[in-house]
């Protein structure tokens, strides 16, 4: 009887919370709903529907890159040679969204299961490791972000903690701890290091001694999610999208409200645990990003306005090429946008050929490469198709489990695994 209360208590609690979130939403003259239910699209479109793609990426998109959009990537591969880098497991690698980091002078950074960073070259060979946790911290197994600034490595984790490393050695530059843990990718401009943390808080912090400079507060769910979140800065102003699918844009120097848009109902409040939104990224003057929900959205950077929305069940990247945005549904279709209109142009099944019984093999990541998508799944293969034609090229097994979004760096492709980077030439 005691714990049916309890229930009934907690139930009641958490609907107050959703009716004060509402009246706060509908008074509040800096925001824009725009919520509204949607169903999954699971059919072809137009599958034969040639698509023509003019520009490819210019430089190296995976590194120091602000907007998030990678484009069409000026890289091609057969999977002929495929080598690893083994490291102690990241028990958590299938919950949580950890990234391969690429540095300025053309290493690469990742960390293994206890917190420890290594530094290794182009080609795999170790160049440094350290670990600067506690006995006590490495058994929390953190998950670690890293961004560049200057000669130095900056890193945040799960466990609050912020600090900066020589990129040459690995030696502590200074250590602080945070509020709470982090969960997004960090940015650095402007001397500023920002992040958004557990709380829905977003932070900045000097890259000289750690010192917070700014914070700024949105509506924080009663229960955490683990989605990884994320953030683009363009000019003076850094977008951000936190737990309850909030879009939020900033003044990079000093934290204060450019605008904010939310694009969920007050309901997320009781069930934010399950909602996961994709990355943001930036192009064309919008703001583009989806979720498990089926929303696709298009959001005017400069107002905060809707521009467009479609129905995509997707937690994934999406890229925008020319006029042209890119989405894979978790069900497995690629969907092909125009950006001017907002009207899906192609539909296509990219798993049509794999038996997936039960739909246990879901997408966790794409890239698109000389006009070729390359599409990581949950049972560590790559699939490689034409976008043009929509003509599959193969599939590649870079593991047994879930890998990574594919990444470019210094004309070859990289893939992270829970114990393993993968080098695809």
């Amino acid at each position: 009887m005691n714990k049916f209360f309890l229930y009934l208590i907690l139930l009641i609690f958490l609907s107050n919370c959703g009716l004060v979130k509402k009246d706060v939403v509908e008074e509040n003259p800096n925001t824009k709903v725009l919520f509204e239910k949607s169903k999954p699209i699971k059919q072809e479109l137009n599958p034969n529907l040639n698509i023509k793609i003019t520009n490819v990426t210019k430089g190296e998109p995976f590194l120091t890159n602000t907007s998030n959009n990678s484009g069409n990537i000026n890289f091609s591969t057969n999977f002929e040679k495929i080598s690893s880098y083994k490291f102690s497991s990241i028990e958590q690698f299938n919950f949580n969204q950890p990234e391969i980091f690429y540095s300025n002078d053309g290493s690469i950074l990742s960390f293994n299961g206890k917190g420890e960073i290594f530094k290794i070259s182009k080609d795999l060979e170790q160049i440094w490791e350290v670990n600067h946790y506690t006995k006590k911290e490495k058994k929390l197994n953190p998950i670690l972000y890293f961004a560049q600034s200057g000669p130095d490595i900056i890193v945040i984790d799960t466990l609050s903690k912020v600090y900066s490393i020589k990129q040459s050695t690995g030696e502590l530059n200074w250590m602080i701890d945070s509020k709470s843990g982090f969960n997004s990718n960090t940015k650095v401009t402007k001397n500023r290091i920002i992040a958004v943390d557990f709380d829905n808080f977003i932070r900045a912090f000097s890259t000289t001694d750690g010192k917070e400079i700014w914070n700024f507060d949105t509506d924080n769910p009663f229960i955490k999610s683990q989605k990884k979140l994320s953030l683009v800065i363009k000019g003076e102003v850094v977008f951000f999208i936190n737990s309850i699918g909030d879009i939020t844009a900033l003044n990079v120097n000093d934290g204060s409200l450019v605008w904010q848009t939310p694009t969920q109902s007050t309901v997320i409040f009781q069930d934010a645990f399950t909602l996961e939104n994709s990355d943001i990224i930036f192009a064309n003057d919008t703001i583009y990003f989806s979720n498990n929900r089926n929303e696709f959205f298009a959001i005017d950077a400069r107002s905060g306005a809707l521009r467009w929305k479609q129905t995509i069940n997707s937690s994934l990247r999406p890229t925008v090429i020319d006029n042209y945005v890119f989405s894979v549904s978790l069900e497995g279709y690629l969907f092909v946008i125009d950006d001017q209109t907002g009207n899906v142009l192609r539909i296509t099944n990219i798993l049509k050929n794999i038996e997936n019984k039960k739909n246990r093999i879901v997408p966790t990541g794409f890239i698109i490469a000389n006009n070729k998508l390359y599409t990581s799944l949950n049972n560590g293969r790559i699939l490689k198709s034409d976008i043009l034609n929509n003509a599959d090229e193969g599939e590649y097994k870079i593991g047994k489990s879930k890998i990574s979004r594919p990444n470019v760096f210094n004309d070859s492709m990289y893939v992270l695994k829970s114990n393993a980077i993968v080098k695809v030439k």
